[in-house]
């Protein structure tokens, strides 16, 4: 049962009755909802961050997910607030004179405040007096403008204010920090037109302000703020984010209606489920490692959720949760070969489900016809085994599959086609390697839908012993070691495996292969009563069986019709990995970038960034200023402050101190705003491949 929005996300109010209650020492502990903004404002106390606290360390991402929160808040009625969560610290005298609160928890968030008010300040400071004086007001110690009311850390206290206060020297340009490139993405996002929209979801921000008094025990309440229960999954979020804000009537409705039939249908999947949708739906790929990105994909997808839009966007989900229930469940679908289609496919794992969905859903809607669906299911089945087979990744394929279905089956098939390994590839890999998935590709050659009732036989067994003999004269152990070798290599390949009974196979373990031919001559599988009218049993007998089963292979897992060559294992660019921050090796991520058939040298992602942005510049400019202007950047007429820069034409510059997720969203965004996105392929080096995403 799903937990209620009360019990997930407590008010402000709630929060703060909460740690009074908890604390249990009223007189040590202070607790109260307050307005973010006019806290900061209105405090003539220096806020200190401690020497033990961590290093400032958000990164881009969690401004951009700060700043489009304060946005929205900025657009709701005037009762409406955004709760940040809690700021625990406590009161502290230097002894002359200087009040201070020593900041237990919250520094980061804080931190991040003072550098987005800061670009506030800043970018309005001569065209609007009486606003930025309120802004100053939130920054600057009112007994001495030199100073900002947040104390960081000593050891990087003069970078934060020379950031704040603006007075960094030429020297600083090209100064590195966190407060640097976050300062440097706050400024490039507000646009002077929109200043006091952001001011107005400031003043809306709400947390809770712990204070301690000297008896609290700080560490104990710390860790009990951090660390009691478990954090929320992305399914969880999203039950919240749907269900906030309606009236209890509204609530029940949807809970009764949409949410517990999807859950009902997904059960202890329903986090798949929700990612797979949005795959789906989007046709890009949505989980980030270290981040919650099933649930903000979610929310940038549907921003806005009045109950009647709730209502037909929600009846949509419950749809899709019973298809993906026959996904997970394939005996229940209502047309047996479909199900068997179904069942094929979950062989290989849950990867292509959101396209599974989709199709099986426009099939629903009488879109596409059962013989054509069924076409795409076994195109989807022969390019995974195929892959596997030639020793290439199935991960991360599904998302450009449904990009390409937007535009048709014909754009779908050809995608499949760009991907699947030839016939010659596939040859080798069948002849030289482990067989993938033996049960279910025996079962299909055989003409068989599962291999309920038959084991997987290996005809030269795994380990042989000394007495077994392929041909009824030479025992295993009179083979050379050459020999042997050369067997066992074969061992686990198509051609010597086969299918046989429970019972058969019980008898036939480790026995010779004269033995064996009696009881292969007794089973019901076509494929195994062939390998009883060998008469021996060896490496040329395998490499024959594998050429015959190969031709049979290439017929069921056929490749579609569609004259491309394979494609050197290209990832599409939008779906490429988005890394945080600069993880170790991003300079050598790439082998090579494909832009619309021409091959550049591109090792990392800063250089593709670069040379995009020039490119487009230069072939498709009018797509760089609409995607700059909608985006905030990051091209400007000007070098308005300091960081890394690279001029691009005599009036324009680009802003090149961004991370490595901003850069490659950056170039997957104006790329799609050319229409150009679906002809440029990353190639990944080794060490972008071993790269944690």
């Amino acid at each position: 049962m799903s937990s209620t929005p009360e019990t997930i996300s407590p008010t402000p109010a709630q929060a703060a009755t909460d740690v009074n209650t908890a604390a249990n020492t009223a007189a040590n502990v202070a607790a109260t909802a307050v307005n973010t903004i006019g806290w900061l404002a209105a405090s003539d106390t220096t806020i200190v961050v401690p020497v033990y606290q961590r290093q400032y360390r958000w990164d881009i991402g969690g401004c951009e997910q700060l700043l489009g929160d304060i946005r929205a808040v900025a657009d709701t009625d005037d009762g409406q607030t955004h709760f940040i969560g809690s700021i625990l610290s406590t009161a502290s005298d230097a002894g002359a004179g200087d009040p201070h609160l020593v900041l237990i928890d919250g520094q980061q968030r804080l931190t991040t405040l003072m550098l987005l008010v800061a670009a506030l300040h800043h970018t309005l400071r001569d065209d609007d007096p009486a606003l930025a004086d309120e802004l100053a007001r939130v920054l600057v110690h009112p007994d001495d403008p030199a100073r900002t009311k947040l104390r960081p850390h000593r050891a990087w206290a003069e970078v934060f204010e020379s950031v704040v206060l603006d007075r960094r020297s030429p020297g600083d340009t090209e100064r590195e920090s966190r407060f640097d490139d976050n300062y440097a993405f706050f400024r490039s996002q507000i646009r002077p037109d929109e200043a006091a929209h952001i001011w107005r979801g400031l003043q809306k921000l709400e947390h809770v302000s712990i204070t301690l008094g000297g008896e609290a025990n700080a560490q104990q309440i710390f860790e009990s703020l951090n660390s009691t229960g478990e954090p929320l999954r992305d399914h969880e979020l999203i039950h919240n984010y749907v269900l906030m804000g309606l009236s209890h009537e509204e609530q029940s409705e949807i809970e009764s209606q949409f949410w517990l039939p999807i859950e009902q249908a997904t059960g202890d999947q329903i986090g798949s489920f929700w990612a797979h949708y949005l795959v789906m739906r989007t046709g890009r790929e949505v989980t980030v490692a270290g981040e919650r990105g099933v649930y903000d994909t979610f929310r940038h997808e549907f921003p806005r959720l009045g109950i009647d839009t709730l209502r037909g966007h929600a009846a949509q989900w419950r749809e899709d949760a019973a298809i993906y229930r026959l996904l997970l469940e394939p005996a229940e679908t209502p047309d047996a070969g479909i199900g068997a289609q179904f069942a094929f496919l979950s062989t290989f794992g849950r990867g292509t489900y959101p396209l599974v969905m989709r199709l099986y859903g426009e099939h629903l809607r009488g879109a596409l016809p059962r013989e054509e669906l069924i076409e795409s299911l076994e195109q989807l089945q022969s390019l995974l085994l195929r892959r596997i087979v030639s020793g290439l990744p199935v991960d991360r394929l599904v998302a450009r599959l449904c990009r390409a279905a937007d535009a048709g089956r014909d754009a779908l098939a050809h995608a499949i086609a760009r991907i699947t390994p030839s016939d010659e590839r596939t040859r080798v890999g069948l002849k030289y390697t482990e067989l993938p998935h033996p049960a279910y590709v025996l079962a299909r050659l055989a003409g068989r839908t599962d291999a309920e009732g038959v084991d997987v036989e290996h005809i030269v067994p795994i380990a042989p012993s000394d007495e077994w003999t392929g041909d009824g004269v030479r025992r295993w152990g009179e083979l050379s070691d050459d020999e042997q070798n050369a067997h066992r290599a074969l061992v686990p390949t198509l051609g010597n495996l086969t299918l046989l009974e429970h019972d058969l196979a019980d008898r036939a373990f480790d026995a010779s292969f004269p033995e064996k031919r009696s009881l292969y001559a007794r089973s019901g599988v076509d494929l195994t009563v062939d390998v009883a009218g060998a008469l021996t049993w060896g490496t040329a007998s395998i490499a024959a069986r594998t050429e015959e089963l190969t031709r049979r292979f290439t017929e069921v897992w056929r490749r579609p019709a569609v004259t491309v060559i394979d494609d050197d294992d290209l990832t599409p660019v939008l779906d490429a990995r988005k890394r945080r921050g600069w993880p170790r090796g991003w300079q050598r991520e790439f082998d090579y970038v494909e832009f619309r058939g021409e091959h550049w040298e591109v090792p990392d992602v800063k250089y593709l960034f670069n040379r995009v942005f020039k490119r487009l510049w230069a072939d498709s400019r009018e797509s760089v200023v609409a995607f700059s202007a909608r985006r905030g950047g990051p091209v400007y007429p000007a070098m308005a402050w300091n960081g890394h820069w690279d001029r691009i034409a005599d009036d324009q510059y680009l802003y090149m101190g961004w991370d490595s997720k901003y850069m490659l969203s950056a170039v997957q965004g104006v790329l799609e705003e050319a229409g150009w996105a679906s002809e440029v392929f990353v190639k990944y080096s080794y060490i972008g491949d071993a790269m944690r995403d």
